[in-house]
């Protein structure tokens, strides 16, 4: 009953149009004051701590990094590198884009920032060699959707920040811990390079079947010369990884190092953005944490009132009792993520579903890391179809192309996508096998 009338509550809510930060909020202090006798100073301690967590530090500074990177000319540098050594196949400019989102999302950790990056310089060059605009836009929209899987990546400091601290009773009895930010980095590895090689394989698939346009081949010169201006914002994936695999430092660490790096590079190596422009970006970064930390402490308030009236514990009792088994539960994961990526982005979904979807994974025998990828891979696949896929919007306004056309552009690459999702539910190795090798698990 009172699950019920709490998210009767907020779906509500949400149909008046009302930020989702907001209307998370208002739930809890309404169903607080009106059906439980939980003091005041309780939900203000909350509030407070709700953000008071370390591995949440990592998510401005990640944001500042993908701010210095997008302005700072380390995308175009990027796109010179991986068209040099793919733009002679067939669809050369759409194989480089991949590969160039692929890279830029291993130092940036948005999708909305690489396709913003990528596309405004790579798009405009496809429609100049003879792509049509939908092939463009379909490779970019969706290849910028690595942004989230590819390790650093913000929507898995948010799977690690809503299921943190909680311990949950496995099949066998064991208690099974939450998923650490490292663990999550390094599960990602392996699903985000496959998934670059799936949409790769589909863009050349299309572009040899259509005999779209291709380059002539790059001399080793040419490559060695593009490799040279782009070693840069590589090294950046080295740092950050490397770092946190070698136990250097933490991830939230390794955020703060990627943001000074990046505005060095940005103002001092590359020299494509002036100290003048600094506050700008730095404005602009403030802003968009403040907006992700106020969804974040609502959440977590929101989580708090979960527990507190043991809603996820009774769903994982109930859904064990009634004998589902782990691979149906998973099919029922995917249908709620991706149903809920209709109307709701990424970081609102993550926050809300999964500290109520965590404790069920367990009781049934899922790894902690492997349900964060599979929520992950959900969330990209969200980011791309209709009607609030986050970068439809951002492609739209970079191609001027209606949603509608949008959505029948990435439509093969979608497909591709969910043919992945479904590989990566049901093998959990694919998630797993990196952070078993290094030890971390």
């Amino acid at each position: 009953m009172n699950a019920t009338l709490i998210f009767g509550g907020l779906i509500g809510l949400m149909l008046t149009g009302m930020p989702i930060s907001i209307a998370l909020g208002l739930t809890v202090l309404v169903f607080l004051f009106t059906m439980t006798a939980v003091p005041i100073d309780t939900v203000a301690l909350k509030l407070f701590t709700g953000i008071e967590k370390f591995e949440i530090m990592a998510i401005p500074f990640f944001i500042l990094a993908g701010n210095f990177l997008t302005h700072g000319g380390v995308a175009r540098r990027m796109i010179n590198f991986a068209t040099s050594m793919v733009g002679h196949w067939y669809g050369g400019l759409g194989l480089a884009g991949v590969i160039a989102c692929a890279l830029f999302a291993a130092v940036s950790g948005s999708s909305p920032a690489t396709v913003v990056a990528i596309g405004s310089i790579l798009l405009p060059a496809m429609v100049r060699q003879g792509f049509p605009p939908r092939f463009g836009a379909g490779v970019i929209t969706t290849s910028g959707a690595l942004g989230i899987l590819i390790p650093p990546s913000i929507v898995m400091v948010m799977y690690a920040v809503a299921t943190s601290g909680m311990q949950v009773t496995g099949p066998d009895g064991e208690v099974v811990s939450s998923a650490s930010v490292g663990q999550l980095f390094m599960a990602g590895v392996v699903p985000g390079l496959m998934l670059a090689t799936l949409l790769g394989v589909t863009t050349w698939y299309r572009a040899w079947r259509n005999d779209y346009p291709r380059l002539p081949r790059a001399s080793f010169a040419e490559r060695w010369q593009a490799f040279r201006k782009a070693v840069w914002g590589l090294l950046l994936i080295v740092i950050v990884i490397g770092g946190i695999y070698s136990g250097v430092f933490t991830p939230t660490e390794a955020a703060a190092m990627s943001a000074v790096y990046a505005f060095v590079i940005a103002v001092f190596v590359y020299r494509d953005m002036r100290l003048a422009d600094v506050p700008k970006v730095l404005l602009s970064s403030a802003n968009m944490s403040a907006m992700l930390l106020y969804i974040i402490t609502n959440a977590v308030l929101f989580s708090f009132l979960m527990t507190h009236e043991n809603i996820p514990q009774a769903l994982g009792e109930w859904m064990v009792s009634t004998g589902l088994s782990w691979w149906m539960f998973l099919i029922a994961v995917n249908i709620i993520l991706l149903a809920a990526g209709n109307f709701m982005e990424p970081s609102s979904i993550v926050l809300i579903m999964a500290p109520i979807l965590f404790p069920v994974a367990v009781k049934l025998g899922i790894d902690p890391v492997h349900f964060g990828i599979m929520i992950v891979v959900n969330m990209e696949v969200g980011m791309c179809h209709p009607p609030v896929g986050l970068n439809l919007y951002v492609a739209s306004g970079i191609t001027k192309m209606g949603i509608t056309e949008l959505t029948i552009a990435v439509m093969p690459w979608l497909m591709t996508m969910l043919g992945f999702l479904i590989l990566v539910t049901y093998v959990p190795e694919i998630s797993l096998f990196l952070p078993r090798l290094l030890g971390m698990m």
